[in-house]
């Protein structure tokens, strides 16, 4: 019988992957290192990610690394990179699956960085997550329950280590890099290298991913993110590289941004949003680009979709549009393009490919600020804080709504008020509670699906606030406006 430290080894030279028979002995030193003494038996996990799993809980019970998450984290990515691919032989195997086909590349790819608990499949499990009816399809939404929680600990030892390697969080520098109390461990971290606007980026899987296949191309460069023509040719030339996946990428604006602003960066996968599907409720003729079709999306957040053969006539109308939209002030609706000096307007661009057409959807972003909407005029309201505060970035953008995890025992207590019971709720959600009983007649049998339907209903009035153009007529006009002020604005281009 095998010991578990054995039984790793074994596997792993029978993965044929990194290691051969001749590796056994080093190999079970290395694993022994890190580990202590295992014991023998005939039953262990049949599987690589299990088997290291395993190792983990006895280096606990060995004492050889301390029962904290972080140091759980580091042990695990430095025994799943035993069975991992070199970075050469991983884009070699790549490309060489790109030459059937773009879809058979990605798929190994995926199943690699699943494989090897890159991608946190057992956490990212524990979301919870339904889909609700609305006016603008089917929405989206995830409460994460994935990512896991500053360890105190951690954060003060982060603080007194002034390092600043690796740069960011998606610098390349990651790859390999085992971790330490700032940074997260990446020992068996991969990126595929690929070019894109005559710029290395690589392309890697979301750790944390919030829907299927979801990855980033990130750049080699230590840049800003920046949306501008570059960022329409290299969406665009993402999607012919990998045509089965959208590529997106958020705003370059804080507050209408994402959560990482100081790396330039896209994201994208093989999933259809409720966007998506969001049809053309008005055309609107581009008079210099007589061969892409544009219009309005009967979508909550302002968007504009263009569609064309033409990349190059694609890219000139997105950067056409951008340029009117960075300068245009609608006072009547409250849209300021600049103020103090600060730029206010941006795009978040979408990108796919139908066939031998393009995509681009353009959503308007506007990251003003009042004393009336300190958090941003067009951002979740006040009144929606107590579901959603946080930025509203790409993914959300698109109907997929991510939701904070406090939200988990604060739901669970409002499920049980709804339902009689003498609990406590969070004073933030008892507006909120009354008007589900004004509106509802909660039941046993219905209370899940009620509230369901209910963040449902916060999600859809959240985008409607991100909307620069409201759905009413007023916001329609102002529509109307800006379509002509594209039109005056490239006459004058």
């Amino acid at each position: 019988m095998p010991t578990l430290i054995e039984h790793f080894a074994d596997l792993i030279i029978a993965s044929q992957q990194t290691y051969q028979p001749l590796d056994r002995r080093y190999l079970i030193n290395v694993i022994y290192q890190q580990v202590g003494s295992t014991p023998k038996s005939a039953n262990w996990p049949t599987t690589l990610i299990a088997t290291a799993r395993q190792l983990v809980r006895y280096a606990v019970t060995n004492r050889m690394i301390e029962n904290r998450l972080a140091a759980k984290e580091r042990l695990l990515a430095q025994l799943t990179d035993l069975y991992t691919p070199t970075p050469a032989r991983v884009n070699q195997q790549f490309w060489n699956q790109y030459q059937f086909s773009p879809q058979a590349a990605t798929d190994y790819f995926y199943q690699l960085s699943q494989a090897n608990d890159y991608i946190k499949m057992a956490a990212i499990q524990k979301n919870i997550q339904f889909q609700t009816a609305s006016p603008y399809g089917r929405f989206e939404v995830t409460i994460n329950l994935s990512k896991p929680e500053k360890d105190p600990r951690a954060i003060a030892q982060a603080q007194k280590v002034a390092q600043n390697y690796p740069h960011d969080a998606l610098s390349f520098e990651n790859e390999g890099f085992a971790g330490d109390a700032q940074h997260a461990p990446r020992r068996n971290h991969r990126l595929v290298r690929l070019t894109l606007g005559g710029q290395t980026f690589g392309l890697q899987y979301s750790p944390y991913a919030y829907f299927e296949q979801h990855c980033i191309l990130l750049s080699q460069a230590e840049q800003v993110m920046h949306i501008d023509a570059l960022t329409f040719h290299n969406l665009l030339d993402a999607v012919d590289l990998f045509p089965h996946y959208f590529f997106g990428s958020n705003a370059d604006l804080p507050i209408v941004g994402g959560s990482i602003l100081a790396h330039d960066h896209y994201q994208g996968g093989q999933h259809v949003f409720a966007m998506d599907r969001a049809p053309i409720v008005q055309k609107v003729t581009l008079g210099r680009f007589p061969d892409v079709q544009a219009g309005i999306l009967q979508w909550p957040v302002s968007t504009l979709r263009l569609q064309s053969t033409n990349k190059q006539h694609l890219v000139q109308a997105a950067e056409l549009i951008l340029a009117c939209w960075q300068r245009y002030s609608d006072p009547q609706v409250g849209i300021v393009a600049q103020s103090d000096g600060q730029q206010h307007h941006t795009l978040t661009p979408i990108a796919r490919k139908q066939g031998s057409t393009y995509e681009l959807d353009l959503a308007l972003r506007d990251n003003q600020t009042s004393k009336q909407f300190p958090d941003g005029i067009f951002h979740p309201h006040p009144e929606l804080h107590h579901i959603k505060k946080e930025n509203i970035g790409l993914i959300e953008v698109m109907g997929l709504a991510i939701l904070p995890p406090r939200l988990v025992p604060e739901l669970t207590a409002v499920k049980q008020f709804l339902l009689g019971q003498k609990v406590k709720v969070n004073p933030i959600h008892q507006p909120w509670v009354q008007q589900i009983q004004q509106k509802h007649q909660v039941t046993v049998a219905n209370v899940d699906a009620t509230l369901q339907t209910e963040l449902g209903q916060v999600f859809q009035q959240v985008l409607e606030d991100v909307g620069v153009f409201k759905q009413n007529a007023i916001g329609q006009a102002a529509w109307q406006r800006f379509i002509a002020a594209i039109n005056v604005f490239a006459s004058k281009d």
